[in-house]
């Protein structure tokens, strides 16, 4: 199964809790490993104007507070999933419940609540079409409250960035 990108409970950003005030510092930092997540706190802290040693502090902060993430980026296909959908949910009620469900199935790797069509969207990567059909069938649709829902599978992986930045 792909590494679950953050667990049920940080996916849900309490609107009462503040957000982390990015100063241009550490947006900079931000978009220098946006760039390159394996570039050395030194080589950033020369560019900023920092120590290597306040980079690493700054870096453990933004960790801490979720506001970004270092991961490896995989394709899927080659890596050995065969399947990628996105999953269009209708919800009765409460759309919370459902996507905190989503948000602890390995296989769902993004998951947003929505305005429109869809409740919530979730992207899920399968191993192959029996796999997302179980996932479906026996999991997804199974869940208190989904009242619908419609996939779109992927056909190809024509782009997929992470380098917007920050302003």
């Amino acid at each position: 199964m792909p590494t679950k990108r953050r667990d049920a409970e940080s996916t849900d950003q309490d609107p009462r809790r503040p957000s982390m005030v990015l100063d241009d510092v550490s947006k900079s930092i931000i978009e220098k490993l946006q760039q390159d997540g394996r570039r050395s706190y030194a080589s950033i802290a020369s560019d900023v104007g920092l120590s290597e040693a306040a980079v690493r502090q700054r870096v453990q902060r933004l960790l801490e507070a979720d506001v970004m993430q270092i991961v490896a980026v995989t394709d899927p296909l080659q890596v050995g999933f065969q399947r990628q959908a996105m999953v269009g949910i209708r919800v009765s009620g409460d759309m919370t419940p459902v996507a905190r469900a989503l948000s602890a199935m390995d296989e769902v790797s993004y998951v947003v609540t929505t305005a429109g069509s869809f409740d919530v969207l979730a992207e899920v990567v399968c191993e192959d079409d029996d796999h997302l059909l179980e996932l479906l069938s026996t999991r997804i649709r199974r869940l208190e409250s989904v009242i619908a829902t419609e996939t779109f599978v992927y056909l190809r992986l024509n782009k997929q960035l992470y380098n917007w930045g920050t302003r």
